[in-house]
């Protein structure tokens, strides 16, 4: 899809709020594009309706918590495109953490036109990256938003100077992980092997644990001491607490 260089762009930018990485794009593009409408995104609040009426060229979802609605995507003449921080091989929710709980060895981000569904639209460039022993859920993620800057840097100079957006050479590898699938990945039971307990919590650790265990009908939050004092293994001698 051809930019006209001299055209004046009409922009709906959003991004996440709180974020400075969000920030630095949105500020980038104001510079270049003072009229583009800029607005942030925050998971509990619901998607402003009021924006279901813009019309324009171009919509850039950059960590965006909401869903954005098909009839706002097809009100962009150009493009809409999201810069997702996973690869291929991990779209939806959780992608890091389902990286990490299956150790692979690389992991990456992408930016892609967006379909109703997420993660569905075909994409437009891949960046990847080794994932190590050591890295962490919150270590990749990082990661992530450095290399998503460098990407979204690297898509505005091609459509500011007149270029196609490009077409990677690659697919989605799975339909998109949803918010059921991570949290069951966050749930433990007795009946687990040890390894799998704890590559569980591993996958499911950023700045604070999320990983809960289950015994029966009873629910019990794994806080950090519980972590560093292995104090979760007690329930695996103890099946039948509930």
């Amino acid at each position: 899809m051809k930019v006209n260089k001299q055209k004046h762009l009409s922009i709906l930018f959003i991004g996440k709020a709180g974020d400075f990485f969000s920030r630095q794009a949105a500020d980038f593009i104001l510079v270049h594009y003072p009229s583009a409408k800029i607005i942030y995104s925050a998971r509990q609040q619901a998607f402003p309706q009021e924006l279901l009426n813009w019309d324009g060229d171009l919509i850039v979802s950059y960590l965006s918590q909401w869903i954005i609605p098909k009839t706002l995507l097809q009100k962009a003449t150009i493009a809409a495109i999201n810069f997702h921080p996973g690869p291929p091989e991990y779209p939806g929710i959780g992608c890091t953490n389902f990286a990490i709980y299956h150790q692979a060895d690389e992991f990456g981000v992408t930016c892609h036109h967006m379909n109703a569904k997420v993660d569905t639209g075909k994409i437009i460039a891949v960046n990847r990256f080794p994932v190590y022993e050591t890295d962490t859920v919150f270590s990749i993620t990082q990661r992530c938003y450095s290399q998503i800057l460098n990407m979204f840097y690297t898509i505005f100079s091609l459509l500011m100077n007149d270029k196609d957006l490009p077409a990677a050479e690659e697919e989605w590898k799975r339909k998109p992980y949803l918010r059921k699938d991570l949290d069951e990945l966050c749930r433990l039971t007795p009946d687990m092997d040890i390894k799998e307990i704890e590559q569980r919590i591993k996958a499911t650790n950023y700045l604070q644990p999320w990983a809960f265990m289950q015994v029966g009908d009873e629910v019990f939050k794994l806080t950090a001491e519980d972590i560093k004092t292995r104090r979760y293994l007690s329930y695996l001698s103890q099946p039948n607490l509930s």
